[in-house]
């Protein structure tokens, strides 16, 4: 595969998986002290990379949960972070200048903080109650991050009831490492061919819905802008027919993420609508991606974890096909993330 490292990437998300004993431990003795709230506070693509973690306890669990800016926080505050919230701030390289400004504030209501970080020596890595340390670069960690969240997610509802089989899931997610490079190998020969439709246009719609809206927002932001200088405009699939349906005309390149869980007639109606309209409509679909011994309501689960370890493979042609690293920026030094 290109530019990829196998044995890096097993290790990476390894030990993501490894974690997730000790998510639930954790857990449990907070709802135990009588924690009451869980808030999901990163910043930048470690937040949007929340979201579906945060959605899960939204729509499943009785369990008050909470996402919110960063930036905005440390000047609003929130009447619903007390001492009894457990805060989970996520950050890749442990210094991002919001969160630790955040993490001062948060320190002086008193709550439970969960720091997810790739370096232990660091802010958010010295700054924690509980700081789970799981190395990874651009390259490696969404897929970690996501699923360190999830388990979060799943441990909150295993505790309070709210769910019959978590020690399934977190069986089966025991061999989603390997079969997460078995999916990007499957996928390598195809992977040229999207890069391709990324790179033969300075502006797509990118768009999604349930949990895989937050990749598709990612990648918008966070990959084609930031790492590449592609102008997008990541949509939602449940607003895309209530305004941006009318950039849509031949030659409007419109990127589609479509996962397995309640949410995909969303994307379905869109795959439908476009192709009417425009002639750059491509599709990623977790549904063709094969991943052996994954039942359908895990396969569900990690739909925005597939996504992420495809565009990977999508990345690594596109900054060959530009000549334009991911690692090059202009302003990134500048703002000191």
């Amino acid at each position: 595969m290109l530019n990829f490292d196998e044995q890096r990437y097993l290790r990476i998300q390894s030990g993501a998986v490894a974690l997730a004993g000790r998510f639930d431990e954790v857990i449990g003795r907070c709802l135990e002290a009588g924690a009451d709230s869980v808030f999901f506070l990163g910043t930048g693509g470690a937040a949007i990379l929340m979201q579906p973690a945060y959605q899960l306890l939204q729509r499943r669990s009785r369990f008050p949960a909470f996402i919110d800016l960063t930036a905005e926080l440390v000047i609003t505050g929130s009447a619903n972070l007390t001492r009894n919230s457990i805060v989970v701030m996520p950050s890749l390289s442990g210094t991002t200048k919001e969160s630790v400004a955040l993490l001062a504030k948060i320190k002086e209501i008193g709550a439970t903080v969960l720091t997810l970080v790739g370096h232990a020596e660091t802010p958010l890595g010295q700054g924690g109650d509980h700081v789970f340390v799981n190395f990874a670069e651009d390259d490696t960690s969404c897929e970690s991050f996501y699923l360190q969240s999830l388990f979060v997610a799943l441990s909150i509802m295993k505790h309070r009831g709210e769910i019959a089989n978590y020690d399934q899931l977190i069986g089966e997610i025991q061999a989603l490492p390997a079969g997460l490079l078995a999916v990007k190998r499957a996928y390598e020969g195809q992977a040229e061919a999207f890069a391709r439709v990324l790179a033969g246009s300075d502006y797509h719609i990118v768009t999604g819905a349930g949990n895989v809206w937050p990749e598709a927002f990612y990648y918008g932001m966070c990959i084609l802008e930031e790492m590449q200088w592609i102008r997008t405009r990541p949509v939602h699939a449940s607003d895309f027919f209530h305004g941006t349906l009318e950039l849509v005309e031949k030659g409007v390149s419109v990127i589609l993420f479509k996962g397995e869980d309640a949410c995909r007639p969303l994307a379905d109606r869109i795959e439908s609508f476009a192709p009417s309209y425009t002639d750059k409509l491509t599709v990623l679909d977790t549904a063709a991606f094969d991943l052996p011994g994954m039942s359908s309501e895990l396969r569900a689960l990690l739909s925005p974890v597939l996504l992420a370890a495809v565009l990977e493979r999508i990345s690594a042609h596109l900054e060959v096909m530009r000549d334009h690293p991911l690692t090059t920026r202009r302003y990134y030094k500048k703002v000191a993330y």
